[in-house]
């Protein structure tokens, strides 16, 4: 049934029959326990009571309350979110007070949990998902981005019926992957649904199935990751940053404490944003990663300025939480923990701070690893401190290892040997 659109803008009372008054005072105190501001706890009661009338309206029950009737109901009531629909789960200023409410009414049981899906494809990704846990130990992160990618597949072949890998030929892989093509298009972009594909078709033969010429059908795309050197700050763009450090402003104290981690230390932006006040060893003047990207415990040594700039931060910014985190939310709820990409943000912004011209917060992790090989460490040691589990992985820096590179170069064809010894070549 479709409701004629009302206005967003209009006030709408709240009525005595309403569906959600009862639950009214639970999703205030809610938002109020989470720190959020009074005119934002106003705007989400505002979108609950027109939410409320819609589904009035549409002789809708409080058990049909479900992500998707949310999605109907934005697409109807805010004409800018049609261009996004369907599917229509892009966060925004009217979707987030929805999905708060969510987890108000599932917490008081007064609306069935997120349906699971019950699909033979369903049940696949699931199973599928436990082995990728387990027996991989692969981060979140990569299993739904893996799943994604089996998901479009199997519902492309089967939809909701049974799995069978009979009706599926090389033909058909190779097809899919064209597909994908059109939105991952970059090699490494593209790469990750062959690997992905790959991963799958190993661990369904390890179930029984014969799936030999689905596997052949995969080709990776042609990625020369390292045939360009890696890209890192110079000498004097490092003096550049770090002098622009210490500076007066919002959040300036995290964002010199984040540098400094991901410059000193080489962390990666989801190693900082996870950093925890337990990991960190004041008296012993260590650091210990306990969830990284390998999913191993490494100890490092904390470099003072890294220290000071962390206390600095402690001290004079941190907002008081109720986790443990180093680093904080500066946005209520202060109790959410920050991402990757804040760090990420927050790198940028230094960056534009100190007027240099770069991007990629990853290039304080390439920056550290040329500073390393500068001052004469091996490659096996930056590969210690990177914590790369292959040297291969750390091999591209060996084109930047200049001094090493010097005594393994031969003369060019033809020309003079340089003398080493002092005698006449």
């Amino acid at each position: 049934m479709v409701v004629k659109p009302v206005p967003f803008d209009t006030v709408v009372p709240t009525s005595s029959a309403s569906l959600l008054t009862e639950h009214r005072p639970t999703y205030r105190r809610y938002l109020v326990d989470r720190g959020y501001a009074a005119s934002y706890i106003e705007h989400c009661e505002a979108v609950v009571t027109r939410l409320d009338l819609w589904m009035i309206q549409a002789c809708r029950r409080m058990g049909d309350l479900n992500e998707t009737l949310i999605a109907e109901f934005l697409y109807q009531r805010v004409p800018r979110r049609r261009a996004a629909m369907p599917g229509g789960r892009r966060p925004d200023d009217h979707h987030a007070p929805l999905v708060h409410l969510l987890v108000v009414l599932r917490t008081a049981l007064a609306v069935p949990p997120k349906a699971l899906d019950t699909t033979p494809v369903g049940e696949e990704l699931r199973r599928f998902d436990h082995y990728l846990s387990h027996a991989r130990g692969l981060a979140r992160s990569t299993r739904e981005n893996t799943l994604r990618i089996i998901g479009r597949l199997l519902r492309e072949r089967f939809a909701g019926d049974a799995i069978n890998f009979d009706a599926v030929t090389a033909l058909h892989v190779r097809g899919f992957i064209a597909e994908q093509a059109k939105t991952h298009t970059t090699p490494l972009s593209l790469s990750s649904v062959v690997s992905s594909l790959r991963g799958y078709f190993r661990w369904r033969s390890t179930q029984g199935d014969s799936l030999h010429s689905l596997a052949g059908a995969l080709s990776t795309p042609a990625n020369w990751q390292q045939a360009s050197l890696p890209t890192s700050l110079k000498p004097a763009e490092v003096e550049q940053l770090i002098a622009s450090l210490g500076q007066s402003g919002a959040s300036i104290r995290r964002a010199d404490a984040m540098v400094r981690c991901a410059l000193d230390l080489g962390l990666r932006i989801g190693e900082v944003a996870r950093l925890s006040l337990d990991d960190i060893d004041w008296a012993a003047g260590t650091i210990t990663l306990r969830r990284t990207k390998c999913r191993r415990e490494h100890v490092m040594p904390l470099p003072v300025a890294t220290g000071d700039a962390i206390v600095a931060y402690l001290r004079s910014e941190r907002p008081k939480t109720l986790h443990r985190m180093v680093f904080a939310s500066h946005k209520t709820p202060h109790e959410r923990c920050i991402g990757s990409a804040v760090v990420g943000k927050t790198i940028r912004e230094a960056y534009a701070r100190a007027g240099l011209p770069h991007t990629r917060p990853h290039l304080l992790r390439h920056t550290m690893a040329s500073r390393l090989l500068a001052t004469g460490s091996s490659i096996k040691e930056v590969a210690d401190v990177l914590r790369h589990r292959s040297l291969n992985a750390t091999r591209v820096y060996a084109k930047l290892d200049s001094r090493h590179l010097f005594e393994v170069a031969l003369p060019w064809p033809g020309s003079v040997a340089p003398n080493t010894t002092g005698s006449q070549a």
